[in-house]
């Protein structure tokens, strides 16, 4: 058995991130794993930039509502104890919606190669959001 100290909380750079994004990095990958585990709070209205790990990567929604899309495709509102995976490939971007904070946990087998930030039309579109129920 094998203990590690916890990390510190860090923040979403704004390269990649807009508003109060917080990342707790949880396991990066220690052999024979290759899993990254991180817990992620987004602040009302914050997410992360476009992005897609290489070999997909899976979203567990543990605090109130957020907000994610796969590239061309409707964003989907997503509730506590939703789950959600990103296929192999596929840009995508999750966060908070406007008026409430969110948290999940990310599972990923790479990191994530970045893509821009979105501006606020991009990611609030009523147009295409819909709930994932």
């Amino acid at each position: 058995m094998e203990i590690t100290p916890r990390p510190p909380t860090g923040t979403g750079p704004a390269e990649f991130s807009t508003g109060d994004v917080l990342v707790d990095p949880i396991t990066g990958g220690l052999p024979p794993s290759l899993r990254h585990v991180t817990a992620v709070r987004a602040g009302p209205g914050a997410r992360n930039a476009w992005h897609f790990p290489e070999r997909g990567q899976t979203h567990c929604v543990i605090e109130a509502r957020g907000l994610v899309q796969v590239l061309d495709q409707n964003t989907v509102e997503l509730r506590p104890g939703d789950v959600v995976f990103a296929p192999q490939g596929k840009r995508h971007c999750h966060g908070a919606t406007p008026g409430v904070l969110t948290a999940h946990l990310s599972f990923a087998a790479d990191k994530a190669r970045w893509g821009e930030n979105l501006t606020d039309e991009e990611y609030t579109s009523e147009r295409s959001r819909k709930e994932a129920r």
